[in-house]
């Protein structure tokens, strides 16, 4: 990319320089000029007018058309080489285009994650993550809740039954001293009605 800069510049130096070149040559006295001052200088005059030889007038036309055609080539050359120049700074801009482009491409890619077959930005990858501990940190303080309270629970319970078991150890105990007691008593009457007969 820095090669392309580097020809873009160069090819902007160089037409500078053509430019600066050409408004020289223009400024500076032609072929032309100098044989008109000369024809003009070696006319002769003649009742107020010039009186101009014509071997020289016609070799003022063949320099002038001569001239002429060599500004022609010279402007054909330019143009050619302008039109050349267009060219180049327009494939330049062309592969400036796709370069940058690609570099835009190659910048989404190298910013882009893949996730189960998926691609993600950089951004989006890093929303998405957090987003799912945020999630399972949710599922954690729910467990941890419904884990305690459960526990709480199943504490109660425990409580519950054990003092079930010891009602039920109370009773027991109390049902099988009435039970002894009622044995006895009835121990008692057959010992009283075995002993009457």
């Amino acid at each position: 990319m820095k090669n392309k800069i580097y020809y873009v510049a160069v090819f902007v130096f160089v037409s500078v320089f053509q430019m600066n070149a050409q408004e020289d040559s223009l400024a500076t006295k032609t072929p032309i000029q100098d044989e008109f001052t000369t024809l003009i200088e070696s006319s002769n005059n003649y009742q107020g007018y010039k009186v101009v030889d014509y071997d020289k007038l016609i070799r003022l036309k063949n320099t002038t058309n001569t001239y002429i055609n060599d500004l022609k080539a010279e402007i054909s050359t330019q143009k050619s080489t302008v039109d050349q120049q267009n060219s180049e700074i327009q494939n330049l801009k062309n592969e400036l285009k796709t370069t940058q482009q690609n570099l835009q491409d190659v910048s989404e890619e190298k910013d882009a994650l893949m996730f189960l077959g998926m691609p993600f930005s950089k951004g989006g990858y890093k929303a998405m993550m957090w987003g799912i501990v945020l999630i399972l940190v949710v599922i954690l303080v729910i467990l941890f809740f419904r884990y305690r309270s459960s526990h709480s629970a199943i504490r109660e319970s425990r409580q519950k039954l054990d003092e079930t078991e010891k009602e039920f150890d109370v009773y027991r105990t109390k049902a099988l001293e009435k039970e002894q007691r009622l044995g006895r008593m009835l121990q008692d009457e057959r010992n009283k009605q075995g002993g009457v007969s």
